[in-house]
């Protein structure tokens, strides 16, 4: 079993990388070579900026290239919970956001001819209780009323036509929805923006900034560099100085397991539609199909950061509830086991804006593969003046009290919402 991400081990290798000193001066310093940092990279050099990207690994190789490779409409939460609690208004803004981001994927998929296995089969949400299908149905009205007509609320039967288990009661159906190969995705990603004149670095961790005459001094494991602005666009990353953000983002594991390739026959009676999946529980299940028949079915099975042995034991969780999902894949083997950190907020809403005069854009807490790729573009149009473009402008960003950047309570919160599924 390899303890590889599937995307990046079936992706093809990244050629753009740069393998000289760094540059004495740059426009922008993008620290981060993922979906944001990668996307914005390649906006900035289209609009005549000199670019350098610093990432501390391998482009796409956290959280961008190690996801479940959902993308579609719908913020992180239940519409109507955000609508109660935020106002309409302000949740239909936040709807509309994921639906540009999912355009702006396909957008770039066509303009740079992104080999990646794009398909559009949409998302559904599946009701693990009856009383969570209740409240799928309350969902629906809400957002067919307010911002899309074009959700549609699945019977338990209808669900049972599309997915081969007798687990749920129903699902909510969001038809804006793609998925592709992440990897093939991300690596194109990062030649376009290499094609298109930025400066990619790999193996270069970002050790500090301050600010200079006329920007920045960006100090690096590779050397220094001065940039005129600088965006961090680094998620939950653990390289680095990054102490004010790692006090506003909890890095939480999410783990993910890929059976071995499965039949035609197989695959038409299991999921005949190819969607992306995800279930109601709070510790819940997302799962999909791979271009090459594999189910890829994660979640966040242990309340834990990724690495190593906590990988291994997080597989064995979700082989477990895979087997109880579809008893029919018992015997199947599982070809893949890995993880990864989500860059959580604390209300699940992404960040993006200003410190200190540096830029940034993370947060996605789990819907980053749309939102990473749209903001990327929109923080290019930021950084030239246009402030008004950035969706998540106006919230702010206090500190999560107690944590500083090693979260010592995801023990504490992963017993609480096992009581929360539990009793709901």
């Amino acid at each position: 079993m390899h303890s590889d991400s599937y995307w990046l081990d079936t992706a093809p290798a990244f050629t753009g990388a740069q393998t000289g000193a760094l540059p004495a001066r740059v426009d922008v310093v993008v620290v981060g070579g993922g979906f944001t940092g990668l996307s914005a990279a390649r906006a900035l050099a289209l609009k005549g900026a000199s670019v350098a990207v610093l990432e501390a690994g391998r482009v796409i190789g956290e959280a961008s290239g190690r996801n479940g490779g959902h993308c579609s409409t719908g913020v992180a939460h239940d519409f109507a919970g955000l609508a109660a609690s935020l106002g309409t208004e302000r949740a239909r803004s936040y709807y509309r956001a994921y639906e540009s981001a999912v355009q702006s994927v396909l957008a770039l998929v066509e303009q740079e001819r992104i080999a990646c296995d794009l398909t559009r089969n949409g998302k559904l949400k599946l009701a693990a209780k009856p009383q969570h299908y209740e409240g799928l149905a309350r969902t629906c009205e809400v957002i067919r009323r307010e911002v899309d007509a074009e959700v549609e609320l699945l019977s338990a039967e209808q669900v049972r036509s599309e997915v081969d288990s007798a687990e749920f009661h129903g699902g909510l159906l969001q038809r804006n929805g793609v998925q592709m190969h992440i990897g093939r995705f991300g690596i194109g990603l990062a030649e376009a923006a290499a094609r298109h004149g930025a400066l990619v670095y790999e193996q270069t961790t970002v050790q500090g900034w301050k600010a200079a005459a006329g920007g920045y001094r960006v100090d690096t494991s590779r050397g220094s560099l001065q940039a005129g602005q600088v965006l961090m666009a680094t998620g939950a990353s653990q390289h680095g100085g990054l102490g004010w953000y790692r006090r506003r983002i909890v890095p939480v594991g999410s783990f993910i397991i890929a059976t071995e390739k499965l039949s035609e026959a197989m695959v038409e009676r299991l999921l005949p539609r190819r969607r992306s999946y995800v279930t109601s529980r709070t510790i819940g299940n997302y799962f999909r199909l791979t271009p090459d028949n594999r189910l890829l079915f994660g979640g966040r099975a242990r309340f834990a950061m990724s690495g190593g042995s906590s990988d291994v034991k997080s597989g064995k969780v979700l082989q477990a509830a895979l087997t109880q999902m579809f008893p029919q894949l018992a015997q199947v083997k599982v070809d893949y086991c890995w993880g990864g950190l989500v860059d959580m907020t604390s209300d699940r809403l992404p960040r993006a804006g200003q410190h200190g005069g540096v830029y940034h854009s993370m947060g996605y807490s789990g819907h980053g593969v749309q939102m990473s790729v749209h903001m990327g573009q929109v923080m290019a149009e930021v950084m030239d003046g246009k402030a008004e473009a950035n969706p998540w402008g106006e919230l702010s960003w206090p500190a999560i009290p107690g944590h500083f950047g090693k979260p010592w309570f995801l023990p504490l919160v992963g017993a609480y919402y096992r009581v929360q599924d539990y009793l709901h």
